[in-house]
């Protein structure tokens, strides 16, 4: 017998080797993504329009590991009515749960925490963005791979849910930047 208890005459009962079950794991997860991806163009689902509420440039960041759990979604939401909306969850089947989130300094320290919502004020913009408001996506069940796109359905208080395919940016995509190239904003 082995270290691990497997007998060695038995090569059925041999584990294998980490490198096999990461290659596993990214195969998968690209395939996942390209069936998501193959579901309607990226282009399509760069904005969407919901009564007064329009989203733009919904963007995340590549996983920087396989076994990444957690990953970030940013987007800008406009509001042409005249009353405050509000982003009430989002939610999402490519992880276990999808959370709104925003940082908040106290004293030196700046921590992230999850919020109920985030008010869209009449007339204005908001930009979910690094360093700021975002939508976290918790128990990731596949990577984030650049260049692959998945669904978001962003719930609001009056608009009701809607739908919005988000575009996979490079993991390096610095704080601030839209990930589109200077063309959002």
């Amino acid at each position: 017998m082995d270290i691990a208890g497997f007998r060695r005459d038995n090569p059925a009962r041999c584990r294998q080797p980490f490198e096999a079950d990461v290659t596993r794991d990214l195969l998968l997860a690209v395939l996942i993504l390209a069936v998501c991806s193959a579901r309607s163009p990226a282009a399509s689902g760069h904005e969407a329009v919901a009564g007064d509420i329009a989203i733009a440039h919904p963007w995340a960041r590549a996983s920087l590991s396989v076994k990444a759990r957690n990953g970030t979604a940013y987007l800008a939401v406009r509001n042409s009515g005249s009353r405050t909306e509000r982003l009430t969850g989002a939610s999402t089947y490519i992880a276990d749960r999808a959370e709104l989130h925003a940082h908040e300094t106290e004293g030196s320290v700046i921590r992230m925490r999850r919020v109920e919502a985030i008010e869209i004020p009449a007339g204005g913009t908001v930009e979910l963005a690094p360093g700021g408001p975002h939508v976290m996506l918790m128990g990731l069940r596949t990577p984030l791979v650049k260049g692959m796109t998945f669904p978001l359905t962003l719930v609001f208080e009056s608009a009701g849910e809607v739908d919005v395919d988000v575009v996979i940016e490079a993991a390096a995509t610095r704080r601030g930047e839209t990930g589109h190239g200077g063309h959002a904003k």
